[in-house]
């Protein structure tokens, strides 16, 4: 059957926004990318997706400190005393998160030992800066395969901790209050 209506504005637009956007995404492409899944998206929700790809690979690689300007560079963890510690840390994970930088499980450690995490493996990680409104990028301070029992202990949810005792077929350990409760600069969801 013909439907005779005829598209909006809207629609329109956003029909021409996915052209340029499949052009311009075009030279990116390879066998990996399967294209095919985005049929069941309704056309805007496919150029958002096209538009975060095409961002992902236009994105430059540099080290998260460089991402600011001038360059985050922090004093050595040696340097600093007890007294200014908490200032410099705090002002410096808000700075991160106005970059859309969310450090995620970091109640295992003191403030010293976040310090010296952001200091040592953060700022100086090369990521891809991907500059979209709705992108964070998400830094687990805690890896829950390296380090089950502490991600179980203090992180990992009821049904985690169910599907984790199944799969391993122990129990997990006790689950404990995180002993440097904290709370970080979050994105409203």
């Amino acid at each position: 059957m013909f439907d005779a209506r005829r598209p909006t504005a809207d629609e329109v637009e956003h029909l021409l926004l996915n052209a340029q956007l499949r052009s311009d995404i075009e030279p990116y492409l390879d066998e990996s990318v399967d294209l095919l899944k985005m049929r069941t998206l309704s056309t805007p929700e496919e150029n958002d997706f096209l538009a975060s790809m095409l961002a992902w690979e236009r994105a430059p690689v540099l080290r998260i400190s460089q991402w600011f300007e001038p360059e985050l560079i922090l004093p050595s963890p040696d340097l600093v005393s007890d007294l200014d510690l908490s200032t410099l840390l705090w002002d410096t994970l808000q700075r991160l998160y106005e970059r859309k930088i969310v450090l995620d499980f970091t109640e295992h450690l003191s403030d010293r030992q976040l310090y010296n995490l952001l200091y040592r493996d953060i700022l100086p990680s090369f990521e891809k800066k991907v500059d979209l409104p709705k992108n964070y990028l998400h830094w687990h301070c805690l890896d829950p395969d390296e380090e089950p029992q502490q991600w179980l202990r203090y992180y990992a949810s009821p049904k985690e901790r169910q599907a984790w005792a199944e799969e391993h077929g122990v129990n997990p350990p006790p689950l404990e209050p995180a002993p440097y409760p904290r709370k970080m600069p979050r994105r409203a969801l």
